[in-house]
């Protein structure tokens, strides 16, 4: 039986951020269904350890849960299609749209920004989402990746670099104008 003291923190603490740790998974998954799995995975692990948690950070501390579930994925994932026999298919590639939901939530965001948004290897894209689109500060994402604040400052200013770079020429660099 659970305790209810954890159940209440829980609540208190990891249900606002539920939304939060849907965009972050996304983020780090190859499709939504993967995505979904992640952070259902994400939050029974987080619900486990709600008795060691001590409350400061709590979208810091679901990324980092987050993160470590989909290394640990990818592992699993990476020696089962090493030890497959015959063919595999590949999964999508990470710009490829094949989930009917995602497809309408694609057309929401302008193409350009989310192409060049995939086109970002995983640790700039990661952290161009945590940032700037979540809003977490410096040290609360180096803390969810357990990496130096220095390396997110870095890794920050050449994603955002390679996004500008790649929006040169477009009218959202242009601020909208034509």
């Amino acid at each position: 039986m659970p305790d209810p003291e954890d159940v209440s923190r829980f609540e208190e603490l990891i249900v606002p951020e539920m939304a939060f740790l849907a965009r972050i998974a996304r983020t780090m998954s190859r499709s939504q269904a993967e995505a979904d799995d992640l952070a259902q995975e994400t939050l029974v692990k987080a619900f486990r350890a709600m008795d060691s948690f001590d409350g400061s950070y709590p979208r810091a501390w679901l990324a980092r849960i987050a993160r470590n579930t989909a290394i640990n994925r990818d592992q699993r994932n990476r020696e089962f299609l090493l030890a497959e026999e015959g063919t595999v298919e590949p999964p999508p590639s990470p710009g490829e749209v094949t989930d009917p939901e995602e497809i309408v939530l694609s057309q929401e965001v302008d193409p350009l920004l989310q192409k060049a948004l995939d086109e970002l290897p995983a640790a700039f894209r990661v952290l161009v989402q945590m940032v700037d689109v979540e809003d977490m500060s410096y040290q609360e994402a180096a803390d969810a990746l357990g990496i130096p604040i220095g390396t997110v400052m870095s890794r920050l200013h050449r994603g955002r670099n390679r996004l500008r770079e790649a929006l040169k020429d477009t009218a959202l660099a242009k601020g909208g104008q034509p």
